[in-house]
């Protein structure tokens, strides 16, 4: 048995060699679905209906194209993050004048706000991964998505929220404890429904990369030190009751709308502190242009965490060559052994429902890409 086989026989839990971040690119049944549910067209279980259809199709699809972890591509979401921060108890959703900035667009203008003190209970998420881990039968693993603790700490204090989160916790610390109570519900109750791997999105880490944006914010006095601990702190202590046998990674986004981007800026500014302080078991990471910087702070990833090398851009339609993606995965490893790297998308397809600019013929084949590169690169994994 080769090295390679080894490691595949002793991995039972995602990150596999060729992995997905999670979200997919909506088929037109469901986006006319939503619509005709937000216009008051059809009825909240006829939509249902439609998701479940179009979730199991999603899942065969990823059979097909030899994933061995499988999602349900976000289907039941608007938002990558929003829609769960929805189902927490004391938490309402706000319309507001105007969304997030990106990259020459803007979104569309939601947020989630605080109506009283916060809690996990009943969860629908809870109901949507029951879903997905029926679908997804006992040949690959069901993966659950969510946003990271810290990114609700920080969608509770942007301008629009931040009177309502003051005057509900004035105590900062004593917040980040009910946001911390409250995932550990969800994921308890994940758990018991028989997740055993959780993938917490996090685009925090990927603002603190970007340099202009944190010059900027030096005009408030803020801290990027001291703002990167608690957001650290606010996603430890939320993972601290953690079963041993629930898996849990992260994924470091720089912003994924509409084909463009919120950030940029390599991983040197934090790497000290997500690296060597987040209590995760792996990082898929974002290495897919220029934006992202280069692989030299990957030598502050402790030895027993893995990478994955987010190479394969899921915001163009062209296809990456092949060699270059197996020199760049050469170039990783200066920083960190090749056992411990894997390959996937550098984000999904699809954080909100207006997905990116590409087909899904095209989704498919970076799919289908990432695993050809591996395969190659891991041999027969």
């Amino acid at each position: 048995m080769n090295q390679c086989e080894n490691l595949s026989a002793k991995r039972k839990n995602a990150p596999f060699r060729y992995d997905v971040v999670g979200s997919f690119l909506r088929p037109e049944a469901l986006k006319k679905a939503r619509k005709d549910y937000r216009g008051g067209m059809i009825s909240k279980e006829k939509l249902k209906e439609v998701e479940d259809r179009e979730i199991l199709k999603l899942v065969q699809k990823e059979k097909d194209a030899g994933l061995q972890s499988v999602t349900d591509g976000e289907f039941r979401r608007s938002w990558w993050h929003l829609d769960f921060m929805w189902g927490l108890q004391g938490v309402e959703r706000k319309n507001l004048k105007k969304g997030y900035l990106f990259h020459d667009e803007v979104t569309r203008g939601e947020t989630a706000s605080l109506s009283g003190k916060i809690s996990g209970e009943n969860h629908p998420f809870l109901e949507h991964y029951r879903f997905l881990r029926e679908a997804a039968g006992n040949d690959v693993l069901a993966r659950q998505t969510i946003p990271a603790p810290a990114q609700f700490l920080a969608e509770l204090y942007r301008a629009e929220n931040k009177d309502a989160t003051d005057r509900i916790y004035p105590d900062i610390e004593m917040l980040i404890k009910d946001i911390s109570s409250a995932y550990q519900t969800v994921l308890s109750d994940l758990y018991q429904a028989g997740c055993r791997n959780v993938q917490i999105d996090d685009c925090t880490w990927g603002m603190f990369c970007d340099q202009k944006y944190w010059q900027a914010r030096q005009d408030n006095k803020v801290d990027l030190k001291s703002l990167a601990d608690l957001y650290l702190k606010a996603n430890n202590m939320a993972l601290e009751s953690c079963p041993a046998d629930l898996t849990v990674n992260t994924h470091v986004c720089r912003g994924n709308y509409h084909s463009t981007w919120a950030a940029s800026g390599g991983y040197e500014p934090i790497a000290e502190v997500l690296f060597g302080g987040e209590n995760v078991s792996a990082y898929y990471l974002e290495f897919d242009s220029d934006r992202c910087g280069d692989f030299s702070p990957l030598r502050n990833v402790p030895a027993d965490k893995l990478v994955v090398l987010g190479l394969v851009s899921s915001k163009t339609p062209q296809l990456e060559d092949k060699e270059t993606l197996i020199a760049r995965i050469r170039e990783a490893e200066r920083y960190v052994p090749l056992e411990r790297l894997c390959l996937s998308p550098q984000c999904g397809f699809a954080s909100t429902e207006e997905g990116n600019l590409l087909t899904e013929a095209d989704q498919w084949a970076k799919i289908a890409l990432v695993r050809e590169v591996a395969r190659e690169v891991w041999k027969d994994c």
